[in-house]
């Protein structure tokens, strides 16, 4: 069989395999998060989370979409660490102060920057 003709049948497979496995991924929603500001964001969202009495559409979103800012932060405390989440909504940019113990997620600050 010449080498065109294997080379053929190898990216057509592997264009097939492809379709198949982003049709389950994209059924069950699966999401990769290899970089530490997705892996933070993920383990925050996966606990109750605890809002102050402010909008709760806005907080899940920034929890969803938004940029943990190491710098601010504080990781290295023992019980809880703390982290500083900024994001955008409706234009305007907003700080999160998000205390993160091992079942809970408190949000114990939002603050509205210019």
């Amino acid at each position: 069989m010449p080498f065109l003709r294997r080379l053929g049948y190898y990216l057509g497979g592997v264009a097939l395999g492809l379709i198949i496995l982003a049709f389950f991924f994209r059924k069950k929603s699966t999401e990769f998060c290899y970089s530490p500001n997705c892996r933070v964001l993920k383990n925050i969202r996966s606990k109750q989370i605890t809002y102050p009495n402010s909008d709760t559409l806005v907080i899940h979103s920034i929890l969803k979409n938004g940029d943990v800012v190491f710098s601010k932060s504080d990781t290295k405390s023992k019980p809880c660490k703390t982290y500083v989440i900024e994001g955008k909504s409706e234009e305007k940019l907003i700080e999160l102060k998000v205390k993160n113990c091992d079942s809970t997620a408190v949000v114990q600050e939002v603050n509205y920057l210019d």
